[in-house]
């Protein structure tokens, strides 16, 4: 045997990672698919690289284990208060009819209640890996139902904890009543909750001391340290290692070191996923697949569907409009990696034997598979099925729209912190306007509240027109949604072609297309926020306004190309040079411990000190033009200058002196100072 074949697999697996995920780039495939090829490529059924299961398992424990620490660390009480009806109402409803779904299912094929129950269980769970590197990759987080699968996701994996307790008790071969499960959920809840409490006094202390050293190797192997000894005290009590590395992960989540732990080992975290992911596709046997094809295709097909049927109506309950339902309950509809870990314990409990074990681990992969490809098309099904008027009676509230119909009117599709900004500013002008949001609960809120809103989809054409699109004056998106932007703005051009479309987006990239889509200005989050921070830096050194509002003008007419690291046209380039070099004027408003004050303008000779030319003084509401040699300056005059670019903030730098720093040099020594920047 080779002295190290730990290592030399680890090599192995690290190896073929590399070269699938470089060949599934250009397919655009999600990393987690590839990482699943390449456990199913290099597994003992495929080119049978790592031969030895035993030595797999221990693999994917470990990936389980960091995977819930990092879990932990992201499991932020503040995040939770924002989606908590998602969380509570979502999670719960979801984790219920799921488990009552499948196993009524279950039983019905004549499986036992106790392996009924769990295989409930283990279909409930889904992937929080695949799910959120999809939808932050797609930047659909904060669209509704990206918030409504985050709550689901967040609620699921915190089940995990109680599922594992109860499995035990499940595959115990005997009956059991009620007060059993209240029991055994009684004392692990109890036993979990002390050695939290425990730990939440000495690892703060810990990492404090391990802080001290102001090592950075130090402090990295302490918190791993940390996760580990955590998950070898519950694995001691009888629970699971990963619920130890859970607990040290929520732990330090509400530290003071929760973000230095998480900046020095957020590197691991793909890491340790990769091998999670690599070693479920090193268990799945391709010769039971091969002997098995239906019957394994058969059964990730019905998992998919039912799934996504209960999301479905979980997410109906809750009030969202139809396309959130829909590309929620896609994008949840694929088995979990906790599930593994769940499977693995039911089989040791005898829940499962090896043969349901295989089928489930094979359907569970293609729902993985699939799942990705599926949330892609989700979109697109929507659009094509909403046109049907049977979809239509789903998810849409049109209490909202006034018996009295709009016109010229400004409607506003979403209502987060950009729609009630725009919605405040036209209230008080008195500009009509109407909202369109897709979540219910809010509208229904907003209504009471005396708000022209409409509970709807904008990607609808029934909805749009209901908002009276054709007789608006402007529409503004003020949604997280860039699939969903693209669609309604394509809408909104295609029912009225005179509208003024105003679309706010998170990223630069999106700019042309929507713009080819119809949209009249497209507003990036990202470059205008580097627009308002370099306003400000320009600000601070003088740069006249009117220069720096031309620069601001000449980069979005170039589509913000210098900021995308392009070189701006040549045209954009002269513009620029023209507006840096061109005379200027600008305004300084004389304080009480300014240079200016009390003296006359013959005094202060700002033509020769500066080489700007004053031509006008403001004092009060009274302008004094071309003022003579002998006017004295007094506290908050305004002086109204003229000059170069650089003479301006030669001249600011000069009026903006002490008058002691003044009478201790002569006027000559002054402006040597100023022109050297001193």
């Amino acid at each position: 045997m080779h002295p190290l074949p730990f290592l030399e697999d680890f090599l192995i697996i690290l190896a073929a990672a590399v070269v699938i995920i470089f060949a599934s780039r250009p397919l655009r495939l999600p990393s987690v698919v590839g990482f699943l090829l390449t456990g199913i490529l290099i597994g003992p059924s495929g080119l049978h690289f790592i031969p030895e299961k035993d030595q797999i398992e221990v693999f994917a424990e470990l990936g389980v284990v960091m995977l819930l620490f990092f879990v932990g660390l992201e499991f932020s009480l503040s995040h939770l208060r924002a989606i908590r009806r998602q969380f509570l109402g979502g999670g719960t409803l979801q984790i219920l009819f799921t488990v009552l779904a499948v196993g009524g299912v279950a039983a019905g094929l004549g499986f036992s209640p106790n392996s009924a129950l769990f295989l409930g269980g283990l279909v409930a769970l889904s992937s929080t890996a695949i799910v959120l590197k999809i939808l932050a990759d797609r930047s659909e987080l904060d669209t509704p139902h990206g918030k409504l699968a985050v709550g689901i996701l967040l609620f699921q994996d915190f089940c995990i904890v109680p599922m594992i307790a109860l499995t035990p008790l499940l595959g115990g071969g005997q009956s059991y009543s009620a007060s059993d499960v209240f029991l055994r959920l009684s004392l692990s809840i109890a036993t979990v909750a002390g050695v939290f409490y425990v730990a939440r006094f000495l690892m703060p202390n810990v990492l404090h001391q391990i802080a001290r050293t102001r090592v950075r190797e130090a402090f990295l192997m302490g918190s791993l340290l940390v996760c580990l000894l955590m998950a070898a005290v519950t694995a001691s009590l009888g629970f699971s290692y990963a619920l130890g590395a859970f607990i040290a992960g929520l732990i330090i989540s509400e530290s003071e070191y929760s973000h230095e732990v998480v900046a020095e080992i957020v590197s691991f975290r793909d890491l340790f996923a990769s091998l999670f992911f690599i070693s479920v596709g090193m268990l799945l046997d391709l010769d039971f697949v091969a002997r098995q094809p239906l019957s394994v295709f058969g059964v990730g097909a019905g998992i998919f569907f039912l799934k996504g049927l209960v999301v479905f109506g979980v997410a109906l309950v809750l009030n969202v409009s139809f396309r959130t339902a829909v590309i929620a309950s896609v994008s949840l509809a694929q088995i979990g990696e906790f599930s593994f870990v769940l499977a693995t314990v039911g089989k040791a409990s005898g829940l499962v034997d090896e043969n349901l074990y295989q089928h489930f681990l094979s359907a569970s992969v293609f729902t993985m598979l699939v799942s990705p490809l599926l949330i892609a098309f989700a979109p697109t099904f929507v659009e094509r099925t909403q046109r049907l008027k049977f979809f239509q009676l789903f998810g849409t509230d049109k209490e909202g729209a006034g018996a009295k119909p709009l016109t010229d009117h400004v409607m506003i599709v979403g209502f987060g912190v950009n729609g009630q900004n725009v919605a405040r500013v036209l209230r008080e002008t008195g500009i009509p306007y109407i909202i369109i949001e897709a979540d219910g609960e809010t509208a229904v809120r907003l209504r009471k509240e005396g708000f022209p809103i409409v509970f709807g989809d904008a990607t609808r054409k029934d909805i749009l027109h209901l908002c009276e699109v054709g007789r608006a004056r402007l529409i503004v998106f003020a949604i997280s949604d860039p699939q969903g932007t693209r669609t309604a703005v394509r809408l909104s051009r295609s029912m009225n072609p005179n509208i003024h479309i105003i679309v706010r987006t998170k990223l630069v990239s999106e700019v042309e297309e929507l713009e080819k889509l119809g949209a009249n200005e497209v507003i990036p989050e990202e470059f205008e926020t580097s627009i308002e921070i370099f306003t400000r830096v320009l600000d601070h050194y003088h740069i006249p306004r009117n220069v720096v509002n031309a620069q601001i003008k000449v980069i979005r007419d170039e589509n913000y190309g210098m900021l995308r690291g392009r070189m701006l046209t040549e045209r954009g380039l002269d513009r620029v040079a023209q507006l840096l070099a061109a005379g200027t004027a600008d305004t300084f408003l004389v304080t009480d411990d300014s240079l200016a004050t009390g003296k006359t303008l013959e005094e202060l000779d700002l033509a020769h000190h500066t080489g700007t030319t004053l031509i006008a003084v403001v004092r009060g509401d009274k302008p004094t033009i071309t003022p003579p040699g002998d006017f004295r300056i007094e506290s908050s005059d305004s002086l109204v200058l003229v000059g170069t670019h650089a003479n301006m903030d030669r001249a600011f730098g000069y009026l903006s002196q002490l008058p002691a720093r003044e009478s201790e040099t002569s006027p000559a020594t002054t402006k040597e100072r100023i022109e050297h920047g001193g």
